[in-house]
């Protein structure tokens, strides 16, 4: 799992309240648990004025130019600007996929779904939680000026805009470690690894027949 330490970024806009995981990342784009090449199915339903399809090219799709992330002005965003219950709906571990794999490194928004949230950190993706009033006025910042980027610090737990204002969140200490060190959950068991394989021979000298090939 890529590390998140800080990530300096174009902020771009989901501008409306109750996003669920259907609408990130939708079903019909499930089959695949290769957690990769889902970004260009990023808001399917909202980028696209014809129904995507699997492994479909997206490159000649008729696109919605009235929805932001169309917009030239956010192209190559890293930073995405959500409102409230960000990530509602199913558990589908292909929302926080989708999202990174498109280009974000962290989601900012008043509120997040719980499963959605545990996800994120389990996939490289940093959700920052900010009061709804914080929320609001960065939209109004990244509204009114054209490539506004937003400094987000994991280590000092701090999130800075261009006139410098230094707005604090807060993370659970562990999922913070793990996200500094990109350390997802097959990454942390790998951290005793040299003590996995101890036990390992000490119970195959105790118990030889555990080993024994079934023929």
């Amino acid at each position: 799992m890529r590390a998140f330490t800080v990530e300096t970024g174009l902020a771009a806009p989901m501008d409306r309240a109750n996003v669920d995981t259907d609408l990130i990342i939708p079903k019909q784009f499930l089959k695949s648990i290769k957690r990769s090449g889902f970004g260009k199915n990023l808001f399917d339903d909202l980028r696209y004025l014809d129904e995507g399809l699997p492994d479909q090219d997206c490159s000649h799709r008729s696109v919605d130019e009235s929805f932001p992330l169309n917009f030239p002005r956010y192209q190559g965003a890293s930073v995405l600007l959500a409102r409230e219950n960000f990530g509602c709906g199913s558990s589908r571990e292909h929302a926080p996929w989708a999202l990174e794999d498109y280009g974000f490194r962290c989601v900012i928004a008043p509120s997040f779904a719980d499963i959605f949230y545990n996800n994120c950190f389990k996939n490289g993706l940093l959700p920052v939680a900010l009061p709804s009033d914080v929320v609001a006025r960065l939209f109004e910042e990244m509204y009114a000026e054209e490539g506004y980027q937003l400094t987000v610090d994991l280590e000092q737990q701090k999130v800075m805009t261009p006139g410098g204002e230094e707005i604090a969140f807060e993370v659970d200490e562990f999922r913070r470690h793990c996200l500094l060190h990109g350390l997802d959950d097959i990454g942390l068991t790998l951290e005793s690894a040299d003590a996995i394989r101890a036990y390992e021979e000490r119970t195959r000298q105790a118990s030889p027949w555990l080993f024994d090939v079934i023929k």
